[in-house]
């Protein structure tokens, strides 16, 4: 799914392959910043647009398919200077931590044996060697090999979820995002892909195509009605990843989660949270009150 494109300003797109398994070293060569580049791999890339207004409709649609309304989304984006290095900050951060770190090989130091030279210094007609377990024989010791490194790097809490709501907002804004509503109680008699399925058609979606669910709460039968379903993504609030979020061709958000969302991303909720954060990191002067210091008399 493509990432940035802000009033066809500039474009930020990413070939569908970057999502295939390839290395996480090679992801930022894979991105494409330029319109060109674009034009000319027609079909292999996508552009998204990430709107500038305060609110994004969604249509609402019923299990039947039908439009009941409409649901807004007001979420807080980067701005138009800022978003393409937010989301790659924020996509490159979210691989890299899900590195392990446990690859590990042995020197010619940590090899067991090869204490004994294996013959002698001269009269041999071969090359002097003094142990088996040099990296030049089979079986012996790896030079500069990996060796457990936690890979991990850090991202603000505030830049991560600045680049989750952006790149939501994108999809908002370029019709790749719907809302239906709470279709739980349909799959209380049991599990059934079949009508999962067809109720994906009905919303427009294409089952070969990728898209991902979110909502905030996930029965066991809902689960199994579409974990078969091998390019659907369902996922909650504690789940929520900005990789699916990219990885997907469309989102779909049940009216719970759109309301989750304004709740946590929105413009609203983020000023409040900074302006508390700006009252903590107010220094208290010595002197005023019993904090700090002292009064004199």
């Amino acid at each position: 799914m493509p990432i940035i494109d802000y009033c066809s300003s500039f474009s930020f797109s990413s070939p569908s392959s970057i999502f295939n398994c390839e290395p996480r070293s090679r992801l930022a060569s894979h991105i494409c910043l330029t319109r060109s580049a674009v034009r000319r791999s027609a079909g292999k890339f996508q552009t998204l647009l990430v709107s500038c207004s305060s609110a994004t409709a969604i249509p609402v649609l019923s299990f039947s398919g039908d439009k009941v309304g409409e649901a807004f989304l007001d979420l807080k984006s980067a701005s138009p200077d800022t978003a393409r290095s937010v989301v790659h900050r924020g996509i490159i951060t979210e691989q890299q931590n899900q590195r392990r770190g446990t690859a590990s090989t042995l020197t010619r130091g940590e090899v067991r044996g090869g204490g004994r030279k294996p013959y002698g210094q001269k009269k041999t007609g071969l090359a002097r060697r003094g142990s088996q377990r040099t990296p030049l024989r089979p079986g012996g010791g790896v030079i500069f090999g990996p060796k457990p490194k936690d890979w991990s790097i850090k991202i603000n809490r505030k830049e991560r979820r600045l680049a989750i709501s952006t790149a939501i907002t994108s999809a908002a804004s370029s019709s790749d995002a719907l809302v239906v509503e709470d279709f739980t109680d349909r799959f209380e008699a049991g599990p059934k892909t079949k009508d999962f399925i067809a109720a994906m058609k009905r919303w427009g979606l294409d089952p070969k195509e990728k898209s991902m669910f979110l909502m905030t709460e996930v029965t066991e039968n809902l689960k199994r009605s579409c974990r078969n379903i091998g390019t659907l993504k369902l996922l909650t609030p504690r789940t929520l990843n900005l990789f699916d979020i990219l990885d997907s061709s469309k989102l779909v958000f049940t009216i719970s989660a759109v309301d989750y969302l304004n709740s946590t991303y929105g413009k609203i909720v983020e000023e409040m949270n900074d302006e508390e954060d700006g009252q903590q990191d107010v220094d208290v002067e010595p002197g005023d009150g019993d904090v700090g210091g002292y009064q004199s008399s």
